[in-house]
């Protein structure tokens, strides 16, 4: 079990935001935490901790240079996601990323859209793609939603859909989104199925807030999946030591 780290951002800016709460013309942006310190603050202290893996999401227009920045300052030690197509993968390949991240993009329209996957796989190959399963529940299964969260996909997250989705990444990110950005624990159940349904590394994300839901994650998943961690941390503003969990997963 690895520790992910994540620099969030929106309006060229290290946030934490419930981002459940994107994409919605009637309601407001809440946003847990706005940071004084620039993206490169981040992926510095990420690099100097010796941390792999972790993600650059840009949440919407205007954060390019601010995640370019976070690269240059990690090359090969963050992925990248956010507005990534296959026609500006490489340009984030290039400049450091060890992956680009993808939801919207291959799900589109509500359907697995294979020949924009394919040209994405053309474009940088699989052993540079993470393809992010963010999930909800509906109807007592869990299906992608994309857009920023607001619209349901038809594809259903389970054991057939996993083994399938992997053949064309080289790893996975799900975001529980019921929980993301609210510190009000884990989805239980999803983390349990992950577990058991995937055979590549996979990260998940939502809702772990304290070192004892660290401790329950490792135990659900016995240690097989890496978890990041956001608005619960004390460098996002949360009660969460950064020091504490890294030192944690060095651990475990």
């Amino acid at each position: 079990m690895e520790f992910r780290p994540c620099i969030d951002l929106h309006d060229g800016k290290v946030k934490q935001i419930v981002g459940s709460t994107l994409g919605h013309q009637d309601k407001n942006v809440v946003e847990n935490f706005i940071s004084e310190n620039d993206s490169a603050y981040f992926a510095n202290m990420f690099k100097e901790d010796c941390l792999t893996g972790g993600h650059v999401i840009m949440l919407g227009s205007g954060n390019e240079e601010a995640a370019l920045l976070a690269l240059n300052t990690y090359p090969n030690g963050l992925q990248v996601g956010g507005g990534i197509t296959a026609d500006n993968a490489k340009k984030y390949i290039d400049a450091g990323a060890t992956h680009i991240i993808v939801t919207s993009y291959i799900f589109h329209d509500g359907k697995l859209d294979m020949n924009r996957l394919e040209k994405l796989m053309e474009a940088v190959g699989k052993e540079h793609i993470v393809i992010d399963l963010s999930c909800k529940k509906r109807d007592g299964k869990w299906f992608v939603v994309t857009d920023k969260w607001t619209k349901f996909s038809d594809f259903e997250v389970n054991e057939t859909t996993i083994p399938y989705i992997e053949q064309f990444c080289d790893e996975l990110l799900i975001h529980a989104v019921d929980v993301e950005g609210k510190r009000s624990g884990m989805q239980v159940e999803l983390v349990r199925d992950l577990a058991l349904w995937t055979t590549i590394p996979t990260t998940y994300a939502g809702g772990v807030r304290s070192l004892d839901d660290l401790q329950k994650f490792k135990d659900l998943c016995n240690g097989k999946l890496h978890v990041t961690i956001g608005s619960a941390l004390d460098i996002f503003g949360g009660d969460l030591s950064y020091h504490d969990v890294v030192s944690y997963c060095e651990t475990k």
